[in-house]
């Protein structure tokens, strides 16, 4: 439960489980977007897209990775 996957959005499964992932999620792109305008000139790029995943599967086929 302190394991942050990167194919989760840097979540724990315990709380994607427990739907916090979304609470955690909005948070986190706030904080970025906060950053960003403070400090734009340290963004060369757009942040990281902090959106919930929809769907996650243990072993996905190579059709479930195409669809995202």
């Amino acid at each position: 439960e302190e394991h942050l996957h990167s194919s989760i959005r840097f979540v724990t499964p315990a709380d994607r489980h427990a739907g916090a992932d979304a609470v955690i999620l909005d948070a986190r792109a706030r904080v970025y977007a906060a950053a960003r305008l403070k400090r734009p000139d340290r963004w060369s790029t757009g942040c990281r897209d902090w959106s919930p995943i929809k769907k996650v599967v243990l072993n996905p086929l190579h059709e479930d990775l195409m669809a995202g």
